[in-house]
């Protein structure tokens, strides 16, 4: 059974890469478009991974992160901070909400996917 990845991002064209990067992998993905739509679809459906940008309209993604953990079934769902944002005290903040691990734009893929893989499998 495919393991399920939300993925978070205000920009239609990394939702479309990454999803099309992911489901080559092997994974289902769920895409929302900021921290307030990713809440709505956190309703239950088994998730592995969270991977989410920061900054994003309507819900930043540190404030996601802070509201996805108080849910009883995401609150060991582990989360990858995909973002622009490379301050140290933001990447501080996000690991305090339960971020795992933070991944600077541009990226590698090969970094992600191995990220990814880790992530899923813990």
């Amino acid at each position: 059974m495919a393991k399920t990845i939300l993925f978070v991002d205000d920009s239609a064209s990394v939702r479309q890469v990454m999803k099309t990067a992911l489901a080559r992998e092997g994974y289902e993905v769920i895409l929302a478009e900021d921290g307030k739509d990713a809440l709505s679809k956190l309703n239950g459906t088994k998730i592995h991974l969270i991977i989410s940008d920061v900054n994003m309209p309507n819900m930043d993604g540190i404030t996601f992160v802070k509201e996805a953990k108080k849910l009883s079934a995401y609150k060991f769902t582990p989360i990858v901070m995909l973002t622009t944002e490379s301050n140290a005290s933001k990447m501080a903040e996000g690991k305090a909400a339960g971020v795992k691990a933070w991944i600077v734009k541009p990226f590698q893929p090969p970094q992600l996917m191995a990220a990814v893989a880790q992530l899923v499998m813990a």
